[in-house]
């Protein structure tokens, strides 16, 4: 029977990138949920075998403008705590972390471009960030907010600029900071939507962009896919 998964979309130019070619590797049936537009979240776990939230511009505590936050926390509790394969990415980790007992730090660890990540001891020994095999790789990073581990959550992976990079809460329920599903052409295609919004973060990005995708996408592409393939293997 094909895995059943829903992926949470927090806004409209979600794509699911390397996660994406992973799930169609595997032959998963996707569902995907507009959250963002009013569409109803899972009402049960016994809907689907996995669960994957994707970033957006709001943070993890923006429930006034998003009221939908507060109960997408608790679905992604309850599917971590079921045993689910349950995958949080930039403001999904966040609200990860928040919907175990993490606190959100908002602004406090502003990054962006292709960085440098470490997987931990845990991590080399874990079941899907060591499917990376380096003791350091390189992911896509945009975002502003961080968050304190969940109290029993194991430390995966940090950075310079950002400690907790990634983490896993019971059986593998994952949260990882950074943007392992951007391959090149996710990367192209917010360049295009957000022009003036790269240049704020990175004066020049757009002008040196070809270089850096040349010099860091193949490397970060392959982390990512390696990535994505050792989590769906645990659905």
């Amino acid at each position: 029977m094909a895995r059943r998964v829903a992926i949470i979309e927090n806004t409209s130019y979600s794509d699911p990138g390397q996660v994406g070619v992973a799930l169609a590797e595997a032959g998963a049936d996707v569902q995907v949920i507009r959250a963002y537009a009013g569409e109803a979240l899972p009402g049960s776990i016994d809907d689907h075998d996995a669960l994957v939230v994707f970033g957006g511009e709001q943070n993890a505590l923006d429930d006034e403008k998003h009221p939908y936050l507060p109960a997408l926390t608790d679905v992604m509790r309850a599917y971590g705590e079921a045993g689910r394969a349950v995958l949080g990415i930039c403001l999904g980790s966040q609200l990860l972390a928040r919907a175990f007992g993490g606190d959100n730090l908002i602004g406090a660890a502003p990054e962006f471009g292709w960085q440098a990540i470490e997987p931990t001891e845990a991590g080399l020994a874990d079941p899907v960030m060591s499917a990376v095999n380096d003791s350091r790789f390189l992911s896509f990073q945009w975002h502003d907010d961080t968050f304190t581990l969940p109290p029993g959550a194991i430390h995966l992976a940090r950075n310079h600029a950002t400690h907790h990079q990634a983490f896993r809460v019971g059986r593998a329920a994952y949260g990882m900071q950074f943007h392992f599903e951007a391959n090149r052409g996710v990367v192209d295609r917010w360049n295009r939507l957000f022009p003036d919004l790269v240049e704020r973060k990175h004066p020049g990005w757009l002008e040196r962009h070809p270089d850096y995708a040349a010099t860091h996408g193949p490397s970060a592409e392959a982390a990512g896919l390696a990535i994505a393939r050792a989590w769906v293997a645990l659905i």
